[in-house]
């Protein structure tokens, strides 16, 4: 019986973080060694980070990913260790994944298939390599093939799928499966969206199964670059069955996924395929290498169960994992908040709050003091929280006390600082100074949007201030609902170092509240004091106390605004067929309200885009993003939909 102990390592890194990088790739090879491993897949350019962006173009990118990669080559030689790196051939760039065994380089894979769609920008830097082609390149002082390749080392032949490699129809995986490989790696850059890891499984074990093959996934892991999170979630199958996989949303440097595959089997199975082309020389692009593999594994592990959580959980993780790594990679002292009591400050922060404890539950306090080295954490644990979160509730004369009670009341629930503040003096300051500049009296019946837009801005002076103070991050706390529809202060609630739920809609955010108030995750208990919140019907509360003022009220119920958003952004649906769609799917509403709310969001879809431009950094998180520096592209003027609108 043929056996390989083959592994797959999630790895947090950070774009040009050469010796941090090199540290944490170190520390997955002398695991993976102590552990006997026979094949360790790294991830996608883990070496220089993926999240290089237009650096991957100078060439000291390159050279630096080169000299790593000369010490990486030389810290396993019993092991078949696969290492992704940018390589610059022929004056072009291309996304490679590095074999190695011996102490030497036996070739460099290129990346076919790029991905290009979305957050990922990958042929603005890369050159796609074609399929069936080989070249000479040196690397390292040695000279060896680039491009399409296989690898047999000693008894066993290796092939490589590089992340979107496996997620084409025509992918390589189907081609080189003909010359009766046995092992597939897959060296993954796969950042997270929602219900994303049950399509992985997908194409892992239809992969392993129709190649008959043992099928390595490796991933990225965190927040590396700033926007997108990568979940980690390695796995390994073997001939359609899920054999090992990991934990997904992990704080640590990296994580290893380890099984034994029975190559044997496999070859066994492939060999009733009537397709099967024999004659492995006829592949151009292989690369031999004499191995003596070890013959002490144990008999293949069990099938697991991947654990798929629900999409209120997922929401949880990953951008509490993004904050996170935002917090210690930027090296600030935490967060500061202008929590307001309603929703979007308060999901904000205990946002932050899951974030600790996710972190405390997997490294205990003194992984997490070590994660935080470069802060003074107090000795207490308990006071950890007040640390890393200082809430400031903003009073003005239009806020009421239900808001405010909300807002002390969670803060105390979470551990955060607390304080409040009233702003009424700077309003009437700002209203008195502009009030004497032109001559005559603001008032709510000619200057509505003027009196409500001076309470939110006059917050974000003070609330920098004390992020200034503390050497925090300020946290913007807009949704993506209000920023389809500009529905936000510029200057005010929009001021911010990072906007946590910038990627998510009002709809869910409210939902996902009133489910952690009542759920527990993994040991994580859950906020009761949420309460208070879900009880108010969420409101800017700028407006005097008889406009009885709420979010709804000024756009639209918020499931229809979401409803509009999918339809008209995601989809390209014209207002026409916005209109038709929304009076299919919410009949209660009449036909002249439903219109009017269309006719709303078109125009200030379209208005606002300037807002959506100036947005601090959010978290990527499924194909309904709106970030236009990432995903969602539209023009700052335009003619608004105005045609098509007055067609309705």
């Amino acid at each position: 019986m043929k056996t390989l102990k083959v592994s797959a390592a999630c790895v947090n890194q950070t774009p040009m973080d050469w010796e941090g990088n090199l540290a944490r790739i170190k520390g997955a090879v002398a695991e993976a060694q102590a552990d006997a491993v026979d094949v360790l897949c790294l991830p996608e350019l883990v070496i220089t980070g993926y999240g290089c962006e237009d650096m991957f173009l100078a060439p000291d990118i390159c050279a630096r990913a080169e000299a790593m990669l000369a010490e990486i080559m030389e810290l396993a030689p019993e092991m078949v260790l696969v290492a992704g790196l940018p390589w610059r051939h022929h004056n072009a760039v291309f996304n490679v994944a590095a074999v190695m065994c011996g102490g030497e380089i036996l070739g460099l894979y290129a990346k076919q298939n790029l991905a290009g769609d979305g957050v990922h920008y990958e042929p603005r830097w890369f050159s796609a390599w074609p399929a069936d082609e080989v070249a000479v390149t040196e690397i390292c002082g040695e000279e060896v093939l680039i491009g399409d390749l296989l690898f047999e080392v000693g008894d066993v032949t290796f092939g490589i799928e590089i992340c979107e490699d496996a997620w084409v129809a025509d992918r390589p995986g189907s081609q080189i499966s003909a010359y009766g490989v046995d092992v597939i790696l897959n060296p993954s850059a796969s950042h997270f969206a929602f219900g994303k890891q049950k399509i992985r499984e997908r194409f892992i074990l239809e992969g392993s199964r129709a190649f008959g093959v043992a099928y390595i996934y490796a991933n990225l892991l965190g927040n590396e670059s700033g926007r997108m999170v990568f979940d980690g979630g390695a796995m390994i199958a073997s001939c359609g069955d899920l054999i090992a996989t990991e934990k997904r949303f992990s704080y640590k440097d990296w994580t290893l996924t380890t099984a034994v595959v029975d190559v044997e089997l496999n070859q066994t199975r492939q060999a009733a395929s009537a397709s099967r082309v024999v004659d492995v020389e006829d592949h151009v692009g292989l690369v031999r290498a004499s191995y003596e593999w070890r013959e002490d594994n144990d008999l293949p592990s069990p099938a697991i169960e991947n654990k798929l959580w629900c999409k209120e959980e997922e929401f949880s993780r990953t951008v509490a994992l993004a904050l996170f790594d935002y917090m210690r990679k930027s090296y600030s002292n935490g967060f500061v908040l202008s929590l307001s009591g309603g929703a979007d400050s308060s999901a904000v922060a205990c946002l932050v709050k899951l974030s600790l404890n996710f972190a405390l539950a997997e490294l205990g306090e003194d992984g997490v003091r070590e994660k935080l080295a470069y802060m003074k954490l107090d000795k207490d644990s308990n006071k950890w929280m007040s640390q890393l979160l200082a809430c400031v509730y903003q009073a003005s004369d239009n806020s009421g006390d239900a808001t405010e009670h909300s807002a002390e009341s969670l803060a105390e629930s979470v551990g955060a600082e607390y304080q409040r503040w009233n702003i009424s003096e700077l309003v009437n300051g700002y209203t008195g100074m502009v009030s004497g500049g032109i001559g005559r009296e603001l008032t709510w019946k000619t200057d509505d949007i003027t009196l409500q837009n001076i309470q939110a801005r006059v917050r974000a002076p003070g609330i920098w201030m004390l992020t200034n103070i503390r050497n925090a991050l300020l946290l913007a706390t807009s949704n993506r609902s209000e920023a389809a529809v500009g529905y936000a202060t510029m200057d005010g609630d929009t001021c911010g170092g990072v906007s946590p739920i910038a990627g998510i809609d009002k709809a869910f955010l409210r939902h996902w509240l009133l489910w952690l108030e009542n759920s527990a995750m993994d040991g994580i208990e859950k906020i009761s004091a949420l309460s208070a919140v879900n009880a108010l019907q969420p409101t800017a509360e700028l407006r005097p106390e008889e406009y009885d003022q709420t979010d709804e009220s000024d756009l639209m119920p918020y499931p229809v605004l979401d409803a509009m958003e999918k339809s008209a952004i995601r989809d390209k649906r014209c207002p026409k067929d916005v209109l038709a769609l929304m009076l299919q799917r919410f009949p209660d509403y009449e036909g002249k309200v439903m219109k009017s709310w269309v006719i709303k969001f078109f125009k200030l879809w379209s208005r606002n885009q300037w807002k959506r431009e100036r947005y601090a950094p959010s978290f990527h998180l499924d194909d309904e993003n709106l970030d236009p520096k990432t995903w969602c592209r539209f023009p700052i003027l335009s003619g608004s939909f105005a045609k098509e609108l007055s067609e309705l």
